[in-house]
């Protein structure tokens, strides 16, 4: 029941419509007995500045961010942390004492999908993609003590930029600007291997490929019949293939890793448990993944 008390949170994007994020931290909130509730909220990007304004004057107290505000919403936030600062982007924003606190977990929600099936370390990790989702989960894939990385994009220029971007920023010289105090991480000990290509080449990097991620909105709903960016044939059952669109669940590349014998990880996974870090960052209170879980077949059902 909504009353004086219940705490409110949501989701800012345009369009918003389609936020399978209410359904889960909703069936959460109930299950804890939380009185909080998770609103969606269409926000143009000439209002983002008066939306966060005005979060902080209604007393909100977080909010998830989504395109197109990812990356202009930095400009907006009091304190963030490195992840968001290596990033550029914040998807998370927590309101406390007059403040706008800025998270980036979406990369943390992909590396929690794939590591339910299997450690990165030492592992060769193939990206799909260099845009925002791509760069997230990179920075992220880049701290895991992966073997080598890398990025196969349309735009060989664009692939090129993040991995540059990504060596020099940590690089042991990186000086943190972010500032959140109680988030650190020491970049001293990276050693990656680093490659690039055009899509083209993608079955030639598959070969030696433990991880596969595909960051595109190739095959994602209502365009479930998309050309993948690869097909079974090009596959091995050693592989680990994850797709971070999460409706359908099985995509049209999930289905020929399925072909292949490979390892599948449906984007839901990452909605999941980004969703997951979000609500402790909100709530204090672990996560009632099962719950969440449920909640989110049950919607895409």
């Amino acid at each position: 029941m909504i009353n004086g008390a219940t705490k409110i949170v949501g989701v800012i994007g345009d369009p918003i419509e389609h936020s399978f994020s209410p359904t889960m931290f909703n069936a959460a909130f109930k299950s804890l007995k939380l009185n909080y509730v998770y609103v969606p909220f269409n926000v143009k990007k000439q209002d983002l500045s008066s939306a966060i304004a005005g979060a902080k004057a209604l007393n909100i107290k977080g909010l998830n961010v989504t395109i197109p505000h990812k990356r202009k919403v930095l400009n907006e936030i009091d304190k963030f942390d490195v992840l968001a600062n290596l990033i550029g982007a914040v998807n998370t924003i927590k309101f406390s004492s007059g403040k706008s606190y800025g998270y980036n977990t979406d990369c943390i929600g992909a590396v929690r999908a794939i590591e339910e099936v299997s450690k990165l370390k030492d592992k060769n990790v193939v990206i799909v993609g260099a845009g925002g989702a791509a760069r997230a989960i990179a920075f992220q894939i880049a701290i895991s003590n992966v073997n080598k990385l890398t990025i196969v994009n349309r735009s060989i220029n664009k692939a090129k930029s993040l991995l540059y971007d990504i060596k020099t920023l940590l690089s042991a010289n990186f000086k943190d600007n972010s500032k959140i105090d109680n988030i650190s991480l020491d970049f001293s000990h990276i050693d990656l291997n680093f490659n690039h290509g055009g899509i083209e080449s993608l079955h030639e990097y598959l070969k030696n490929a433990d991880i596969l991620i595909d960051t595109t909105p190739i095959g994602m709903h209502p365009n479930v019949n998309d050309k993948p960016v690869t097909t079974a044939k090009d596959m091995h059952p050693d592989l680990i293939v994850n797709d971070i669109v999460y409706n359908p669940q099985k995509t049209v590349l999930l289905k020929e890793a399925i072909k292949a014998n490979a390892t599948t990880i449906s984007g839901l996974k990452m909605l999941l448990y980004q969703g997951a870090e979000n609500f402790k960052i909100w709530t204090g209170v672990e996560a009632p993944i099962e719950i969440m879980e449920n909640a989110l077949l049950d919607k895409i059902k």
